[in-house]
């Protein structure tokens, strides 16, 4: 998971003509998003995530020539495309049909009315097969009993580790380790190969970035953003013990740049041998099993590491929104059912290879004998990570909303970043801890005080 907005979450806005302009790269057809002149198609807003970039170069030659409509893709990177889907989607201007939105925006974007329900179109789609959906993933993108998303494809975190250098210095990687046992390790692994640190934790600023490792670690830790009543606990000791071990451990052996590392980074991190463990998403193992990859065979995977709980993996899903005031419905779920079918991943595995299907999201991927051939050393922890996660009780006592990563409420957009930028600049040595957290306490008590009625 990569992740955050702006009416929810986090990056300056820029405008449309300026974004495309900029990434010309990024989008699809002449007209670029809002261009499409054919009698069909449809404009599609997405994260420069690996699997959309497949997703964009597979589409034109399936999906377009067996249906007719053309996709008219505008590619961003994550804050960025965040920020302008809830642009977009607030105002309800219609520039894009179908946008890619997480378990995090689809419950506020559909209590805001701004999302197309699509219970009625999946259940006519005796192709697409809902149920095959896995429960967790289909019950983050659900609000009041209806689907308001389908999930191109679905992750938790778990750790990952490179076995050659493991057992080159004679280290052994617990079956469930503690973060404890992570630290010692990645002290004991930095500087195993020339310029090889420890480990890769994400730095960068973004609720979606340093934010969403970082709260899992709050959690298993005791921690957490509120209590039950809504009063903030940035400053309590589970937070603080967390935000110290995290940051304490990122400074000593994590990867050079770690304020400005995200997912992207770590992961070219690892596939290039700079480090020799990395916490983040389930979704990154198909990158580094791929063809080409440098690593691939090399990867050890095991469960996020805890603390006070049995699991602290996260639950997120990049999933296909369709706004409500579309005037190309139709055409938007013929795209969203195709994006999100057991057809499409077959035509990845087949084409691209089956490591880089996107999966996390149905059940009928981990009974696929040629996926399980390839994604073999990745595919049951992933299954395991994302069936185990609990978003109404990630920690050690009750939360007054859902989420393991974020806080499920529309202002941990913008308190999530605000509070990421103090924690990066206490990675990158220009505050302290103590002084992260008092600055980020006072925040949130004012987003807790909204909803507790002081």
């Amino acid at each position: 998971m990569t992740i955050r907005p702006s009416i929810l979450r986090r990056t300056v806005p820029i405008g449309a003509m300026v974004l495309c302009g900029a990434l010309l790269a990024g989008c699809g057809g002449a007209g670029g998003a809002g261009g499409g002149s054919a009698a069909h198609s449809v404009n599609v807003l997405m994260v420069n995530n690996p699997q959309m970039l497949d997703l964009q170069k597979l589409t034109a030659a399936n999906f377009t020539k067996s249906t007719g409509i053309k996709v008219n893709f505008t590619v961003l990177p994550e804050n960025d495309v965040r920020d302008k889907i809830s642009q977009d989607f607030a105002s309800q201007a219609g520039q894009y049909d179908v946008a890619t939105i997480s378990n995090y925006e689809t419950p506020i974007f559909a209590k805001n009315g701004w999302l197309s329900p699509l219970s009625a179109d999946a259940a006519g789609d005796s192709s697409f097969d809902q149920s095959d959906i896995l429960p967790t993933i289909a019950a983050s993108l659900t609000y009041q009993g209806k689907v308001y998303a389908e999930p191109f494809y679905g992750e938790s975190s778990f750790l990952m580790y490179r076995k050659d250098v493991f057992a080159a210095k004679g280290l052994t990687m617990p079956a469930n380790p503690t973060w404890t046992q992570v630290a010692d390790l990645a002290a004991k692994a930095d500087g195993a190969q020339p310029g090889m640190k420890g480990i890769c934790l994400r730095g960068q600023p973004g609720w979606g970035e340093v934010i969403a490792p970082l709260t899992t670690v709050v959690n298993t830790m005791g921690g957490t953003w509120f209590n039950s009543d809504w009063s903030a606990q940035l400053t309590g000791p589970g937070f603080t013990k967390a935000t110290n071990f995290y940051v304490n451990l990122v400074r000593a052996h994590g990867e050079p740049g770690a304020p400005q590392s995200g997912f992207t980074e770590c992961l070219n991190d690892l596939e290039q041998g700079k480090v020799a463990m990395w916490y983040d998403a389930t979704s990154a193992a198909g990158s580094l099993e791929g063809s080409g990859s440098p690593v691939a065979g090399k990867i050890g995977y095991v469960p996020a590491p805890v603390e006070q709980t049995k699991s602290s993996g996260w639950l997120y899903s990049w999933a296909w929104g369709l706004q409500k005031s579309s005037k190309h419905q139709d055409d938007a779920w013929k795209f969203i059912s195709w994006a999100s079918s057991k057809q499409y991943e077959a035509l990845v595995g087949n084409t691209l290879g089956w490591s880089r299907v996107p999966a996390g999201k149905r059940t009928s991927t981990y009974a696929d004998p040629q996926y399980l051939a390839s994604a073999g050393p990745f595919a049951a922890a992933t299954k395991t990570a994302i069936e185990s996660a609990d978003p109404a009780q990630p920690g050690v006592q009750p939360r007054p909303a859902a989420g393991i990563q974020f806080v499920d409420i529309p202002e941990f957009e913008d308190l999530g970043t605000q509070v990421s930028q103090q924690i990066s600049s206490a990675i990158a040595g220009q505050t302290s801890v103590a002084q992260a957290l008092t600055a980020s306490q006072a925040l949130a008590a004012k987003v807790g005080a909204k909803y507790s009625g002081k």
